[in-house]
């Protein structure tokens, strides 16, 4: 099938927050990369009509949290959680690809009228999720098989609506993979880890924290295991899906 070329735009709210394999795979695919950094103060583009994908990024652990909401524009008043929602309304109207990834994911959510909540573990390291039935259905993700290891750096998760359809679930968050259409998917998950994001959201983390919740939490790494873990066959399986989606 002949690849199409297409306008790949990335949200960005942090310099720690990369956008690892997804970016890598958009220029292996030589499709165009435009970005708005939002912690540049950054303005989103006017309209999303010019956009054949938007995937918006934001790692759980900043923001969405109980102790630092992602309405809290005193702290982070870079950050326009409605300005981000109208946009992606925007893309959804124009029937614009969207990937949503950690934040991206639950403010897809809120795009589409349902309302993110907290995850009932906080997850950050390597661990596996399990597809569902439908996801074991579903054209684009039925490749990641019954069981899959992936990223994680979160404390939330996205809302759901009578229409959404969970993908995939884990032991700490049931909606890790979530559809709500065709075009449209969330990701709690993180398949674009790499060596490199890695070092980034550790350095932001810092490690002696890291090492406190690995002894509290159940499904936190230390940043031992954050750095040896294999991120590679995540980063394939995310190439996969996104051939998939994109040629269908």
């Amino acid at each position: 099938m002949e690849e199409k070329t297409m306008n790949i735009h990335f949200i960005l709210h942090e310099t720690f927050e990369v956008p690892g394999a997804y970016l890598k795979w958009a220029q292996d695919r030589g499709h165009n990369i435009t970005s708005t950094k939002v912690y540049e103060e950054e303005v989103l583009p006017e309209t999303a009509g010019g956009f054949a994908r938007h995937k918006s990024y934001r790692y759980g652990k900043i923001m969405l949290t109980a102790y630092r909401p992602p309405e809290d524009r005193q702290t982070f008043p870079y950050y326009d959680p409605n300005a981000e929602i109208a946009f992606m309304q925007k893309a959804i109207a124009a029937d614009i690809y969207i990937v949503g990834v950690c934040l991206g994911a639950q403010l897809l959510s809120v795009a589409y009228g349902g309302k993110y909540e907290h995850s009932p573990e906080r997850e950050i390291g390597v661990f596996p999720i399990t597809l569902t039935d439908d996801g074991l259905a579903d054209e684009h993700v039925k490749g990641f098989g019954t069981t899959l290891n992936t990223g994680h750096w979160h404390g939330d998760m996205p809302g759901l609506t009578d229409n959404a359809v969970v993908l995939a679930t884990s032991q700490g968050c049931p909606r890790q993979i979530i559809r709500f259409s065709p075009k449209h998917y969330a990701f709690q998950a993180h398949l674009e880890f790499d060596s490199q994001a890695i070092d980034l959201l550790i350095a932001a983390d810092g490690e002696e924290h890291l090492r406190k919740q690995n002894k509290e939490l159940p499904f936190v790494q230390t940043p031992e295991q954050l750095r040896t873990n294999d991120y590679s066959e995540m980063n394939k399986k995310l190439y996969d899906f996104l051939d998939s989606l994109t040629q269908a």
